[in-house]
């Protein structure tokens, strides 16, 4: 029975050893008892472990067509290292990313031509008015932020993105309980019972975006998706102009980590979901398998606004697909005191009359 000590308990993972008064295994950290068998089961099925395999195929190609680079330029921020493309008829004097001064530096060359681009749907001016409706009632926000200087900086930018498609196969383990409490004339009862339950099955992804910009935030570029990519269509240089194009400095195989944890992420949610009638889940171990993984460059439409308030910078972004518009605000302190006082005084004003109105009742 000595091997039996090496088993773990399942409610609270602590090692479990055989209780010669109730003849069944106990936890010594929990006081829970379990039966010998049953304690077997559930290591014997946590002892089964696969590792995860996500690989991917990097498609990579360099097939600009004759003359397609023909007058599209390469612009330099010497502030945050961005480069920008866009064509050479456009006056581009800020980076979007830092608004500081950027220069032409060349005709532009290399790189990897896009699979895919998801032509601008909403205009400057819609992003515009999605800007206002943003700062609109926010009553702490410093003034600066309704300049219409600002507002009229905002820029239309094609973001890099990889975009990954793959089947996943997935075996996941989840811990899960079931309660029940009653009560006597003496106490009060707490029943839990512990289950191992297993979900395994297949899912499909189609274009799971990773920006390829360092310069822009995963989590924002995140916060503006979903992306119709049903709406995508073959790059053309055409529909660069009038819009700034960010280069990629993030390549295809650095993205693979952040591709990998949202196909995971998503896969463990979409199975948890049919995990019903329990009181609690906790996944504890997943095992994904990726086929026919591939990789495509693309360029998605953002409208992109930076400025910066008490040496702070704030980003707005807007897909320039769907409208959606996201961006943190800061927080004009004056204000916030000024309204805090004011609270202050009025909350204190009122339970005076509430306790006025208690003396007049009582």
């Amino acid at each position: 029975m000595s091997d039996l000590q090496e088993y773990k308990c399942p409610a609270c993972g602590g090692g479990v050893t055989f209780d010669s008064t109730s003849q069944q295994m106990k936890c010594p950290f929990c006081d829970t008892i379990f039966e010998i068998e049953d304690l077997k089961a559930y290591n014997n099925e946590i002892d089964i472990t696969k590792e995860s395999k996500m690989d991917w195929y990097m498609q990579t190609k360099d097939d600009w067509r004759e003359g397609e680079l023909d007058g599209m330029a390469v612009y330099s921020c010497k502030s945050c290292g961005g480069e920008i493309v866009c064509d050479s008829t456009i006056s581009a004097t800020k980076c979007p990313y830092c608004d500081n001064p950027i220069v032409m530096t060349g005709q532009f060359a290399g790189n990897l031509r896009p699979d895919m681009v998801i032509p601008f749907k909403l205009d400057k001016k819609a992003a515009i008015n999605a800007l206002k409706g943003h700062l609109t009632g926010k009553k702490l926000l410093p003034k600066i932020f309704s300049d219409q200087n600002h507002i009229d900086e905002i820029k239309g930018v094609y973001v890099p993105f990889w975009l990954f498609d793959s089947d996943a196969n997935a075996n996941i383990r989840y811990k899960a309980t079931r309660s029940r409490s009653w009560s006597d004339s003496s106490y009060n009862y707490l029943e839990t019972s512990y289950y191992y339950v297993i979900r395994e099955g297949n899912v499909g992804f189609d274009y799971v975006p990773v920006d390829g910009s360092s310069k822009m935030a995963d989590d924002l570029m995140e916060s503006i998706e979903p992306f119709n990519f049903n709406e995508g269509v073959a790059f053309q240089k055409a529909y660069l102009s009038g819009y700034l194009a960010d280069k990629y400095d993030v390549k295809a195989e650095q993205s693979i980590e952040r591709a990998n944890a949202r196909v995971k992420k998503s896969t463990e949610d979409a199975f948890a979901n049919t995990v019903t009638g329990y009181n609690s889940v906790i996944a504890e171990n997943s095992t994904i398998l990726l086929n026919n993984g591939k990789v495509r460059y693309a360029l998605l439409p953002v409208w992109i606004l930076n400025t910066n308030w008490n040496g702070q910078k704030y980003t707005f972004a807007m897909n320039g697909q769907t409208g959606k518009f996201v961006g943190n605000l800061p927080m004009d302190k004056g204000a916030y005191w000024k309204y805090f006082a004011m609270y202050t005084a009025i909350g204190a004003t009122a339970a005076f009359l509430v306790q006025l109105l208690l003396s007049l009742i009582f």
